[in-house]
């Protein structure tokens, strides 16, 4: 047990662990939401539109994580601008956004020569690096997730089913897509750290998804992906410090892996159970006798 324990001995190593279990909660809470109503797309385009704000915040000395959250909220904005003004579809103003953002990113990461080791810990994360303070935010992070994702279960679920249903009870679909939004920016923002912009989406969907196919549930896939993400952590936590490893890719390598494995195990398990159903009812039913057919006389 010792090459699992050693590790986290370490005052970095355990901070990367309270740090990336935090964000994998908060990503556990949004992501079964995005899992619900099939918005993948819109986590890849935040996770990507974060590069101009981290960008100008490295240049000029401030807090990376700040500087997500900022271009992150400027790019959500852009979008609920887009898709109300105009009659744009929503996934064509993520489109807009998400490229927009990017060229911004990479016309000023290209516009200084001192990012050769920051793109890195852009793009992959630098979970090992995660200081007291950022713990704190993500702590406020995870508290926020909880009580807006509380406050706006029931919308939530209205807008996941049918938003049309939602508006005619009077659920409030505008608030719930709102609160959907904010809750996958957080998310994102918060996993930043971890595994960087090019792979935040890992975090977001895998665990959520390996749970939702299990889970009966909003609550219950919410805690799945919880359990799965905080697994993927330690996992990819433990092959980066004995593989020498990028630590980022190897939880968001392992969360991908985790939920490979969760659908090879639930396509079993539903296979295993159609058999058994099967043969059940074959048992069980009732064995049919030959009928006789009297002859005939002349």
């Amino acid at each position: 047990m010792s090459w699992i324990l050693e590790p986290f001995e370490t005052a970095f190593f355990a901070r990367a662990l309270l740090g990336g279990v935090l964000a994998a909660t908060i990503c556990a809470i949004a992501g079964a939401w995005v899992v619900a109503r099939g918005m993948a797309f819109l986590g890849e385009a935040l996770g990507h539109g974060m590069l101009p704000g981290v960008a100008i915040a490295t240049l000029v000395g401030a807090s990376p994580l700040v500087g997500a959250a900022m271009s992150a909220a400027v790019m959500g904005l852009g979008i609920g601008w887009l898709t109300r003004r105009s009659r744009m579809q929503h996934d064509t103003a993520i489109g807009i956004a998400f490229v927009g953002m990017l060229a911004t990113g990479v016309i000023v990461v290209s516009h200084s020569g001192s990012f050769a080791t920051d793109v890195t810990a852009m793009l992959f994360g630098d979970v090992l690096a995660i200081r007291g303070g950022e713990l704190v935010a993500l702590g406020a992070g995870l508290v926020a997730t909880i009580v807006v994702a509380a406050a706006l279960h029931r919308p939530l679920v209205a807008l996941a089913f049918d938003e049309r249903v939602a508006t005619t009870l009077g659920m409030r679909p505008r608030l719930a897509r709102l609160g959907l939004s904010a809750l996958v920016i957080v998310a994102v923002v918060a996993s930043y750290q971890a595994v960087g912009t090019l792979l935040v989406v890992a975090l977001l969907v895998a665990p959520p998804a390996a749970a939702a196919l299990w889970a009966r549930s909003m609550p219950a896939a919410m805690v799945g992906g919880a359990a799965i993400g905080a697994l993927a952590v330690v996992g990819g936590l433990l092959a980066s410090w004995h593989l020498a490893t990028a630590a980022g890719a190897s939880i968001a390598l392992v969360a991908v892996g985790l939920l490979v494995a969760s659908a090879l195990l639930h396509a079993l398990v539903g296979r295993t159970a159609r058999e058994t159903t099967a043969a059940d009812a074959a048992a069980t039913s009732p064995i049919p006798h030959p009928v006789t057919v009297p002859e005939r006389t002349a």
